[in-house]
C-alpha cells in the first residue's frame, strides 16, 4: 500500500513560490477542498474525481501549496 509522506507526516517538504521564490505552506490534499465531506472520503476514491489524470502505476497525491507573501497558490503532485 503507498501512502503520501506529507499527509501521513513521514517527511517535511520546502516548496518555494515560483513568483516570488518564499517558502510556502501545505494545505493539504486538493481533494479536501472539493466539498464539506471530501476529507473524509477514501482517498483512493477521490483520486478519480480531482480532474489530475494519472494511472494506477504513476501514485501521486495532489497538494496545495499557499504562499503567504504573495498570496499565490500552486498545485503539486506528491509521490506516494
Amino acid at each position: 500500500m503507498n501512502v503520501c509522506p506529507l499527509c501521513n507526516g513521514l517527511r517535511r517538504m520546502t516548496v518555494y513560490c515560483s513568483y516570488c521564490r518564499q517558502p510556502m505552506e501545505d494545505q493539504g490534499k486538493v481533494t479536501d477542498y472539493l466539498d464539506d465531506y471530501s476529507p473524509y472520503m477514501d482517498t483512493d476514491v477521490m483520486k478519480l474525481v480531482d480532474g489530475y489524470p494519472r494511472t494506477y502505476l504513476n501514485r501521486e497525491c495532489v497538494h496545495l501549496f499557499y504562499c503567504p507573501h504573495c498570496r499565490e497558490e500552486e498545485v503539486r503532485f506528491i509521490k506516494e
